[in-house]
C-alpha cells in the first residue's frame, strides 16, 4: 500500500515516529511537505513543494501521484486536515471531502453542525471583541471557556471565572492565536472558516479521549481513555487512565453522543479523535477531529483495547474498512502524563537509562530539544514530551509515571526569550 503523508509546514520531527509506524505496519510511505527541511525522510520517498500554498502542494502531489500511483493520502496533524482533503479530492483518492474537513477543523463550524444534528454541546458564541465576550459570558454564566476557532493542543484555551479575568485573558488570546503554530502551519489558499475566539459555557464533569471510526452507518469507539487532569484555569492535557471507568449505561450514552456528532459533521468514512465531557451527569461533545489522537493515545489504544488507530488511518485513507470493533477493554492498566516544565529556553534534557529502559514504560517521547523555547500559559502551551506506564492497577501505573517523570532532568535558561 502506497500512502502519501502531508504537512503544509513541517512540524519539526514530531510526526516522524508515526510515519515509521506506518511502514512497520506494512505501508510504503511517501512524505510531501509544503515547507520542510532536507533529509527528513528517505530521499526517494520525500519531496518539498517549496511553498505552503495549496495550489503548489496539489501540483507537487499530482505530479508525484502520476508516477507512483498512491492508494491514499493521510496526515497526523490537525493543521493538515484541510490540506489532505484538498489533495485527496484533486487526486481522486478517498477523502472526507473539503467541506466536511473544514467543519471538522474549525471549532465554530463544528459546534454549529453538531447542534443542528442534535448532539449535546455547550452554549457557544463567536466573539469579535471584548464587549461581545463579556456579553456572552454574562448570558452563559461564569465560569466560561475562551478558545480559538482554529486552535489545537489547548493553546490559548482559558477557563475564566470573572469579568475582570476575561478582560485580562481576552487580549492575551487575541495576540496569541495570531502567532500560534497550529494556525501558521495551515496551507495558504484554503478557506479555513471563521478565525476568531469562541466563548463557551463550562462543562463541569469528567472528560474522555476517544479513538473511533465512522464507517458508513456505524460508529465504533475503538478506545476510551479517561482524562484525569487536576484542572486549573488552563488546560494541560497531562494525565490519562485506561481502561475507562465508565459504567455500561455511561458507555452507551457516550457512544450515542459521538455517533450523533459524527453524523452531524458529515463523517461517513473516517478515523476520529473524539473528546467528550460530562455535564450535570450527561455526556456532551467537545470536538471530533478527523485524525488519530496525539501523544501516546495510539499506544493506549493498542494495549488497552487491541484497536490500532494507525492501522485504521492507513486503511481508511485507502478506502478500506479497518479492523475495529465496539469498545472491548483488554483489562491492562495504563497511565500517561505529559512532561511539563516551567517557561524558558531549553539547555538540556536528560532521561536516565533506568527510566528509558524500564519494562513498565510503554511510550516515552521527548518532543522538545535544546534551544527550543518553552512557553507556558498565558503565552502558549508547550510541553517537553510524553511518558506512559503500565501496572497491575491504575494506582501503581500512575505512581510509576509520576516517579519516573520526576527523574527526567530539564535545564532551562531564563527568561524565555524568543
Amino acid at each position: 500500500m502506497k500512502l502519501l503523508a502531508l504537512e503544509a509546514v513541517q512540524n519539526a520531527r514530531y510526526y516522524q515516529s508515526r510515519y515509521q509506524q506506518v511502514e512497520e505496519f506494512g505501508g510504503t510511505l511517501f512524505v510531501l511537505n509544503g515547507l520542510g527541511e532536507p533529509g527528513y525522510w528517505p530521499a526517494d520517498r520525500y519531496r518539498i513543494a517549496g511553498s505552503k500554498h495549496i495550489d503548489d502542494i496539489i501540483a507537487a502531489a499530482r505530479e508525484w501521484h502520476a508516477v507512483e500511483g498512491f492508494h491514499g493520502v493521510l496526515t497526523f496533524s490537525e493543521s493538515g486536515v484541510l490540506t489532505v482533503a484538498a489533495v485527496a479530492e484533486a487526486l481522486g483518492l478517498p477523502s472526507v471531502g473539503l467541506d466536511v474537513a473544514r467543519v471538522s477543523r474549525n471549532k465554530l463550524l463544528m459546534r454549529e453542525a453538531q447542534e443542528r444534528g442534535g448532539a449535546p454541546v455547550p452554549q457557544y458564541r463567536l466573539v469579535p471583541d471584548l464587549a461581545a465576550a463579556l456579553a456572552a459570558a454574562d448570558e452563559f454564566g461564569y465560569p466560561i471557556i475562551l478558545k480559538p476557532t482554529l486552535g489545537a493542543a489547548s493553546n490559548f484555551v482559558f477557563k475564566i471565572d470573572s469579568p475582570d479575568e476575561l478582560r485580562t485573558r481576552f487580549p492575551q488570546a487575541v495576540a496569541g492565536m495570531a502567532r500560534m503554530s497550529w494556525f501558521r502551519m495551515e496551507a495558504e489558499g484554503i478557506d479555513l472558516g471563521p478565525y476568531g475566539l469562541l466563548v463557551e459555557s463550562f462543562l463541569d464533569g469528567r472528560e474522555m479521549q476517544i479513538e473511533a471510526v465512522a464507517w458508513d452507518d456505524e460508529v465504533y469507539l475503538g478506545s476510551i481513555v479517561d482524562r484525569i487532569t487536576i484542572e486549573g484555569n488552563t488546560f494541560d492535557d497531562d494525565a490519562h487512565q485506561a481502561p475507562t471507568t465508565l459504567d455500561a449505561d455511561q458507555l452507551a450514552a457516550v457512544h450515542e453522543v459521538v455517533a450523533t456528532a459524527a453524523r452531524a459533521q458529515g463523517l461517513r468514512r473516517s478515523v476520529m479523535h473524539a473528546e467528550v465531557r460530562f455535564h450535570q451527569g450527561k455526556p456532551h461533545m467537545l470536538e471530533i477531529a478527523v485524525r488519530p489522537g496525539g501523544g501516546g493515545l495510539d499506544y493506549f489504544a493498542r494495549l488497552s483495547t487491541g484497536y490500532c488507530p494507525i492501522r485504521a488511518l492507513m486503511a481508511v485513507s485507502a478506502g478500506v474498512k479497518p479492523e475495529v470493533r465496539h469498545y472491548h477493554p483488554t483489562g491492562v492498566h495504563l497511565a500517561g502524563t505529559c512532561l511539563i516544565s516551567g517557561p524558558g529556553r531549553i539547555e538540556q534534557i536528560t532521561v536516565p537509562p533506568e527510566v528509558a529502559d524500564d519494562d513498565r514504560v510503554f511510550f516515552l517521547k521527548i518532543t522538545a530539544k535544546p534551544g527550543d523555547v518553552v512557553r507556558r500559559p498565558p503565552d502558549g502551551n508547550n510541553i517537553l514530551g510524553f511518558l506512559c506506564t503500565s501496572g497491575s492497577t491504575f494506582e501503581e501505573a500512575i505512581q510509576t509515571a509520576y516517579e519516573f517523570a520526576a527523574q527526567i532532568d530539564v535545564r532551562l535558561a531564563l527568561p524565555a526569550t524568543a
